[in-house]
């Protein structure tokens, strides 16, 4: 055990503390790139195939540390469509395809255990 003076011990912490937010911010960002990749590789699978090409956009990109965007590159426009439905231009409605939600429902309760399994074990 290292001897430190009672007046260089507010230091230590401080460098402690850094060291401990650095390692969890390094874990959580690696989680929810994980997590990302998986999200939009799921919905590349799971999305509905009419040529094929709404499927094969899903990707993500880094937002900020720790945050990550999955999103439609190849049909932007497309998901609100197909998730809630529309209106035809002749009349009568198209009903929506939910495919975006189911696949949030089951990566962001898993992003929210990871998370809380990095807090417990400090990185």
């Amino acid at each position: 055990m290292a001897v430190i003076k009672v007046d260089e011990l507010a230091g230590e912490i401080v460098l402690a503390i850094q060291a401990y937010t650095e390692d969890v911010s390094e874990a959580i960002d690696q989680a929810a790139r994980d997590t990302a990749k998986a999200l939009a590789k799921d919905l590349r699978e799971t999305s509905p195939k009419d040529t094929g090409e709404y499927a094969k956009g899903w990707t993500h990109r880094k937002e900020a540390p720790g945050s990550y965007r999955v999103y439609n590159k190849k049909k932007p426009q497309l998901t609100h469509l197909l998730e809630h439905g529309h209106a035809k231009a002749g009349g009568g409605r198209v009903e929506g395809i939910p495919h975006i939600k189911p696949a949030e429902d089951r990566y962001v309760p898993e992003f929210e255990k990871k998370v809380q399994q990095i807090l417990e074990r400090g990185g």
